[in-house]
């Protein structure tokens, strides 16, 4: 039977602002990323997620970006490899010791927005965070856009990545997401995301705008947790892979 799993990025608020209905999507993905609190998230809203997290099961992970609270870390900053290295290694510091304090723990990473975008193509910042992720523990893995280079950097390095795809985006010719604001760039019918991972997943394939496929392995596919219709493309997702015979569960024990 075919396994793979579901995760979202959460715990994107910031003090008394709201972001996503966490709870919600925590009963129903795998596995939850969890901002550290550069582009959202603070040590509250940390806290808290983490232990809910643990009550319902889930997996989580670590989900740095950029320091861009007023941009939500979708704007590409120009750091050196080596600031972005360190400012990895500092959220995921953050996240390690928030989720033991919650009496749990991460077991992956993942980056958000902008950095993530900037590593699925840059080999050298992808590096940068695979060197900050082995720097603080070569044991977490690395939850990586499919087909890109964070994939051959976590080779490259030795650690455990798993290729990610996106439920609620679409992909240019190349297999790289389309930019957002362009044509195409989010899917926002939940059926539509539902039918289009149940393809991906039984094809180990990206399929483009154009219905082009691009092989690649599927270890995880991700609904972002910050769209009005976020919960129930999470609720269909899942409900579409299981009717399809697909394994839905967590790469890592929570």
């Amino acid at each position: 039977m075919p396994t793979v799993d579901l995760n979202s990025d959460i715990a994107e608020g910031f003090g008394t602002y709201t972001c996503g209905d966490d709870e919600a999507m925590l009963s129903i993905v795998t596995s939850a990323n969890v901002a550290c609190g550069f582009h959202a998230g603070d040590p509250e809203i940390m806290a808290r997620t983490f232990a809910s997290a643990k009550e319902k099961g889930v997996s989580c992970g670590a989900h740095p970006g950029f320091p861009d609270l007023w941009g939500f870390g979708r704007r590409r900053i120009p750091f050196s490899t080596g600031e972005i290295e360190r400012l990895v290694a500092y959220q995921v510091g953050a996240a390690q010791a928030l989720a033991v304090y919650a009496g749990t723990k991460i077991t992956y990473v993942k980056c958000h927005g902008a950095l993530g975008n900037l590593c699925e193509v840059d080999r050298p910042a992808a590096e940068a965070v695979g060197r900050a992720i082995k720097a603080v523990d070569p044991k977490l893995v690395w939850l990586t856009i499919a087909a890109g280079e964070q994939v051959r950097a976590a080779d490259t390095l030795g650690l455990a990545g798993i290729a990610e795809i996106f439920a609620d985006r679409g992909y240019t010719e190349d297999g790289h997401l389309i930019p957002r604001g362009q044509p195409g760039a989010m899917v926002l019918d939940p059926d539509e995301a539902a039918a289009r991972m149940v393809q991906m997943v039984q094809e180990g394939a990206i399929i483009t705008a154009s219905g082009k496929r691009i092989p690649t392995a599927v270890g995880s596919i991700c609904v972002h947790g910050d769209s009005a219709h976020a919960v129930e493309s999470a609720r269909r997702v899942r409900a579409g892979l299981e009717a399809a015979g697909v394994s839905v569960r967590a790469f890592a024990a929570a």
